[in-house]
């Protein structure tokens, strides 16, 4: 697509995804392989590369729910390239499409090292996010979820979320189904270390808790990840009683309109790369 002081700016693909999950570990990250295929399969524009030498050198990613919302992600830069501005020419470029299509509202979330850039950026902070984890347990099944979930969660997420991420929900629930109780989902993964937990979205913190309580008991891990607003302080109380503890703290940023959606039923967000 360009190239500037001998990196070149070009669409991330699926044979990148090994390289792309090398760097998501040498940052400490969760993803796994098919999490960067997810990216790529719904956004395949929106997923930017910088290549230096024919090595992969930093990522960018650029989801969008419709016109109304798109997320940044995986802003990534491999260690001996960083201090060259890579992420910055990502993140333009990423924000000049969403501009071009007329996406209101952009939003990410910030590690401390990132918050400044993104702030000369146009973002302004929004809120807390944060990681909870919790050892899991060996003895457990295997990863699994609903058998026949029920179809009711479907029309709640959309309300609940503030922007069109159907196509997102889908492709979920392809690869793990939900488990659900009426109107309440929650969805389980694999991680590169942790299993991950979310999204989860409940009408109730009783259904959450229930949903929570029987996913914990079907999975084979080392442990668990659960992405949460601390704003909802019935997620916060859940973590807690069923063992989970903070372990770190990004800010939610935004560019754009002001856009929230029923934030007391978010009891697990998709992932910091996916909102």
């Amino acid at each position: 697509m360009d190239d500037c002081a001998g990196a070149i700016l070009r669409l991330l693909s699926a044979k990148d995804i090994p390289a792309a999950v090398e760097l998501s570990a040498q940052a400490g990250w969760n993803q796994t392989g098919e999490d960067w295929r997810l990216l790529i399969d719904l956004a395949p524009e929106g997923c930017l590369a910088m290549e230096v030498d024919g090595e992969l050198a930093a990522t960018t990613t650029l989801l969008s729910y419709g016109r109304r919302l798109a997320w940044i992600g995986m802003v990534l830069t491999k260690l001996q390239y960083r201090g060259r501005g890579l992420a910055r020419r990502l993140l333009t470029q990423a924000l000049a499409q969403a501009d071009q299509v007329g996406v209101e509202t952009v939003k990410l979330d910030a590690t401390d090292q990132g918050k400044l850039l993104y702030e000369r950026l146009g973002f302004r902070s929004e809120q807390a996010v944060e990681r909870w984890s919790r050892p899991g347990s060996v003895d457990a099944p295997e990863l699994r979820s609903n058998a026949h979930p029920s179809e009711e969660w479907r029309a709640a997420d959309l309300q609940v979320f503030g922007a069109d991420r159907s196509q997102l929900l889908e492709r979920l629930a392809r690869r793990n189904p939900p488990f659900s109780v009426v109107r309440s989902y929650l969805f389980t993964r694999p991680g590169r270390q942790t299993a991950y937990l979310g999204p989860c979205v409940s009408d109730t913190p009783e259904s959450a808790r229930t949903l929570i309580e029987r996913a914990l008991e079907t999975a084979a891990s080392s442990g668990w990840s659960w992405d949460l607003l601390p704003q909802n302080t019935s997620a916060v109380a859940i973590a807690r009683d069923l063992a989970f503890a903070p372990r770190r703290r990004l800010l939610r940023m935004v560019r754009g309109k002001d856009l929230h959606g029923k934030e007391d039923a978010i009891y697990a967000i998709a992932g910091f790369e996916l909102g």
